[in-house]
């Protein structure tokens, strides 16, 4: 008998159970024993069974999919993340469906169009910004939307991301601890939320204490931009004695600019601190210090959140803000005392 014409009917015969106990196996948070779902699994395998997911979201109503919407994944940060995300929601019993798009209206629109066209539950916008127009009209249609590491200018959709500005904040206090005084910043893309927030607690807090940015970049969230931006800060007349970098990916470029290029010494003649945490900042080769955002919190948050519209739940939409705490390694110069 062909794969293709194998039914539940047919595994609830092999197994000697029920139909309904059959779907409700191959049903995310169906109530059946551990050990008779062994048994219909297995009589599932030996036939060769493949349970109907495209006629099973027409009974429920629910694809068990949801859309990822990403802008890029040069930055291991989203890497890290989708990882988190594609293990959560397989949990949970959902699958994902990843689709790449330019921070551009008209490309986000053909995207989230594309994902409505497969009737995905649910959509996860990370690194992501929303036009008013598109969160007037998935509003309208009812789809459960939250921003992942990126905020919402009229806060009309519900977003989770670290809290940036108090990141900045940190790496502020931190330097000015350690005695810096021509502190630049080579920011993230000035177009996004997160690059906003962390340059705004940086800079408030440098001013707070009576001092100005030696400069302030844009580095654009680019790895060439951050490396070129520090090219131009060491030849400048008075180079600075600390660079903030607005995210890791753009850190390493830094620290590979200053030390291979250019031949400065890490943290001797200059302090680098970074944004994210993630994997390579812990390498021995970049020793980064670093704000970490706290990826895990950040994920189930999201999907609290996402899971709470796709069930009915009704709340406003809100901006979570998750704290995450600098980690202090080698590439930055430590303060004398506590801070």
């Amino acid at each position: 008998m062909g794969a293709n014409k194998i039914t539940a009917m047919d595994v609830a015969r092999a197994a000697g159970v029920s139909q309904p106990t059959v779907s409700r196996v191959f049903s995310a948070g169906g109530s059946v024993s551990p050990a008779l779902a062994t048994k219909v699994r297995e009589a599932a395998v030996k036939l060769g069974y493949r349970p109907n997911t495209l006629a099973r979201s027409l009974t429920t109503g629910q694809s068990k999919t949801i859309g990822l919407i990403v802008a890029y994944l040069d930055n291991p940060f989203y890497t890290e993340a989708l990882e988190r995300l594609s293990r959560s929601l397989k949990e949970m019993g959902y699958n994902i469906m990843i689709f790449m798009a330019a921070n551009e209206a008209r490309d986000v629109d053909e995207v989230v169009q594309s994902l409505l066209d497969h009737q995905v539950d649910g959509i996860l916008m990370a690194s992501i910004s929303m036009s008013s127009e598109l969160t007037d009209r998935l509003a309208d249609e009812g789809v459960p939307v939250v921003l992942f590491n990126r905020g919402h200018a009229t806060a009309a959709v519900t977003s989770v991301t670290s809290a940036n500005a108090l990141g900045g904040r940190k790496v502020a206090e931190f330097l000015l601890a350690g005695d810096h005084t021509r502190i630049a910043h080579i920011s993230g893309w000035q177009g996004a939320s997160t690059g906003q927030d962390r340059l705004a607690g940086f800079v408030d807090t440098l001013e707070a204490a009576g001092l100005s940015p030696h400069s302030v970049i844009d580095g654009m969230f680019s790895r060439a931009v951050a490396a070129e931006a520090t090219r131009k800060l060491m030849t400048s007349r008075t180079p600075p004695d600390a660079i903030f970098v607005g995210n890791d990916h753009m850190a390493f470029a830094v620290l590979d600019t200053l030390r291979v290029e250019l031949g400065v010494r890490v943290p001797d003649d200059i302090s680098v601190v970074g944004y994210d945490d993630v994997a390579m900042a812990g390498w021995a080769a970049y020793d980064l210090t670093t704000v970490r955002q706290p990826a895990n919190r950040m994920v189930q948050a999201a999907l609290a959140e996402l899971m709470a519209q796709i069930n009915g739940e009704d709340h406003p939409p809100r901006t979570i803000e998750i704290d995450g705490p600098l980690i202090i390694r080698g590439s930055a110069r430590r303060p004398a005392g506590d801070i």
